[in-house]
């Protein structure tokens, strides 16, 4: 049996994709850009329209040092943030110097059946060269049979000048449709930062 080997090896001879293979769109549906703003609040979008959603954060950067980005959900368009919750927590973090590292499972950052709002980062600072970055999985929202799973990864740069590596899995524990979400700092401001909305295909 002879192999065929195709002329032009490199990815940019790649003009499209074979029919067999499917894309995995992704579309923008909104940007949301903070300005001192207390919260962030996407209540358009979330719908039965893709089966993926994600949230990317870029250069989320709080008005003061120490603080604690999260999130909640919601399945009132908005009116309330109160989604129940479980999840887990994973933090690899190593400082600037090397000296100072580790790979834990954080307890006091899990929910366990709880309406609170879900951490993302821990301690970010506030210098201007400190932010977080990450995104924030969300499958099948409008779902009214399951229950929704989600979850996030993410960069933290702390305010003594550590880099947290952050990983959050966990369900919303209701059948009811999400159709809203909610990030804010635990106190303060987000000073400045963009959170892009995207459907996936």
């Amino acid at each position: 049996m002879a192999i065929k080997v195709a002329n032009n090896q490199s990815m940019t001879g790649i003009t499209a994709l074979p029919s067999a293979v499917s894309g995995g769109a992704w579309t923008l549906l909104s940007t949301t850009t903070a300005s001192s703003s207390a919260t962030l609040s996407i209540t358009s979008g979330l719908d039965s329209t893709y089966d993926v959603y994600c949230f990317k954060m870029i250069n989320i950067h709080p008005g003061t040092d120490n603080k604690t980005f999260s999130f909640n959900f919601s399945t009132d368009g908005g009116s309330n943030y109160n989604v129940t919750k479980t999840t887990s927590w994973i933090q690899a973090y190593n400082n600037e110097a090397a000296d100072n590292n580790t790979f834990t499972y954080v307890t006091g950052q899990d929910l366990a059946q709880s309406t609170n709002f879900q951490t993302l980062s821990e301690g970010t600072g506030a210098d201007n060269d400190q932010c977080y970055c990450g995104e924030l999985y969300l499958f099948a929202p409008s779902s009214t049979t399951y229950v929704k799973h989600f979850f996030a990864i993410g960069n933290d740069t702390y305010f003594s000048d550590f880099i947290n590596n952050i990983f959050v899995g966990g369900y919303c524990n209701t059948t009811s449709a999400v159709n809203a979400i909610q990030f804010k700092f635990n106190t303060g401001n987000v000073d400045a930062g963009v959170i892009k909305l995207y459907g996936i295909s």
